[in-house]
């Protein structure tokens, strides 16, 4: 991705230190964090210093290598942090397959990063032949380089297209409660693509209006029967995208996909604290008394989805 012109990914590691962009801390703020340990990894994952199914695999690729001389411990401490992603899980066992061979433990983590970014690449390439000059487009939540290394899911067809040429526009839901669709736009911003910020209850309205050609958006675990968990919010827009005959699409790697859960009812969906919504940013929105319910993700039933975007293709229907 580009940040301030320059090539950068969110994610790298140099003398067996692992540096993360701080996602809490953009778009107001670009600041590095460091992780010299596998609690350091672990408190990464946990606090959302970073996030995004691919990226949170990522750096458990990283934390696994760092952990090397104990790898049952280290699996267990970083599975421990986040329940839904399918990337966090897939990655520990990867690790855990491939330090049996006596490799080098950050080699071939950084394998896996490198695989990551190249199957982000192609879901760009393949995403882009669905979008034609003119479209706009909706997603929510962020998928993109920040949430996967480089490129991104979702976001990665808006670059390939960007590229080309092809004059598209993107709006992106503010989504609530920690507010990732600014960290989308954020990264449309320094790659100079059109696009505008909406509020989440807005999409329906936009809808309505015949603004919006197509809705992208990442998952962070798809079951056997293609239904996806994503970002909490992804549910509503998939129903008023079904209601305005609008293509709905997922964006994902293969190792999203978790063919041990035959459908999404299986998903655990993580619930976090209420604190993220009476007191963002650390600034107290509510009284005291209010009782919150804080969801991190839904289920977007399968029926709902027009195809799956992936490094091997376009996939219209799962078996």
């Amino acid at each position: 991705m580009k940040i301030n012109g320059k090539d950068q990914t969110a994610i790298w590691v140099k003398n067996k230190t692992i540096y993360f962009i701080d996602q809490r801390k953009l778009p107001f703020a670009y600041e590095l964090y460091t992780a010299k340990t596998v609690d350091d990894i672990a408190y990464a994952i946990k606090d959302m210093v970073v996030r995004g199914a691919p990226a949170i695999g990522a750096a458990a690729a990283y934390g696994m290598a760092l952990g090397c001389k104990t790898p049952e411990k280290t699996a267990t401490i970083l599975r421990s942090t986040r329940p839904t992603a399918h990337d966090l899980f897939y990655a520990v066992q990867y690790m855990l397959n491939h330090l049996k061979n006596g490799k080098d433990p950050f080699t071939v983590a950084e394998t896996f990063v490198q695989d990551i970014i190249d199957r982000c690449r192609r879901i760009g390439d393949h995403g882009n032949t669905l979008i034609k000059d003119g479209m706009r487009i909706l997603t929510h939540c962020n998928a993109g380089a920040l949430a996967t290394v480089d490129y991104g899911t979702a976001l990665a067809p808006f670059r390939a297209a960007h590229a080309q040429g092809k004059n598209i526009f993107i709006y992106a839901d503010e989504t609530r409660p920690r507010l990732q669709g600014l960290l989308t736009a954020w990264e449309l911003h320094q790659e100079g693509i059109p696009h505008v910020l909406i509020v989440d209850n807005a999409a329906g309205y936009f809808m309505q209006l015949g603004q919006i050609d197509m809705v992208i958006t990442g998952a962070d675990r798809i079951a056997a029967n293609g239904d996806s968990a994503n970002k909490i919010g992804t549910y509503e827009k998939a129903v008023l995208a079904k209601k305005h005959h609008i293509p709905f699409y997922v964006a994902a790697p293969i190792s999203t996909f978790d063919k041990s859960l035959a459908t999404g009812k299986e998903i655990i969906i993580e619930e976090r604290s209420p604190l993220e919504i009476t007191h963002p940013f650390k600034s107290q929105l509510m009284p005291e008394w209010v009782s919150v319910k804080n969801p991190a993700f839904d289920i977007t039933p399968s029926e709902l989805v027009t195809g799956y975007i992936t490094e091997t293709g376009v996939i219209k229907k799962l078996l």
